[in-house]
C-alpha cells in the first residue's frame, strides 16, 4: 500500500470554489479501483491551502487513476485556481 499526499495552494478567491468542487467529486475518486481511502484536508491557519491524502493499493493503481479521463478533466479545471505549483509525495508507512 502507498499513501499519496498532494499540497495545493489556491488563489484566495478560489478556495471556496475548490472546496465545493472537491466535495462533488470525492466519491467518484474514492470509487476508483485501488483507492482505499481519501481525505481532503484544509490548513487551519492558511485556508487557501488544501491537501489530498489518499491510500492506494499500489503505484500502478494510482497511475491508472492519474491517466484516466476523469483525472485529466478535473485536474485541468482545478489547475486554473492554483496560486502556486502543487507539491506531491508518494510514501509508505514504516
Amino acid at each position: 500500500m502507498i499513501l499519496r499526499i498532494v499540497k495545493m495552494t489556491f488563489r484566495e478567491n478560489s478556495s471556496e470554489t475548490f472546496k465545493e468542487f472537491t466535495t462533488s467529486i470525492k466519491d467518484t475518486i474514492k470509487s476508483f479501483d485501488g483507492c482505499l481511502h481519501l481525505d481532503i484536508l484544509r490548513d487551519v491557519h492558511k485556508p487557501n491551502i488544501f491537501f489530498s491524502y489518499s491510500h492506494w493499493v499500489s503505484e500502478e493503481y494510482l497511475d491508472n487513476y492519474r491517466n484516466s479521463a476523469f483525472f485529466k478533466t478535473t485536474w485541468s479545471k482545478t489547475k486554473k485556481w492554483f496560486s502556486d505549483k502543487p507539491e506531491a509525495w508518494t510514501v509508505q508507512k514504516l
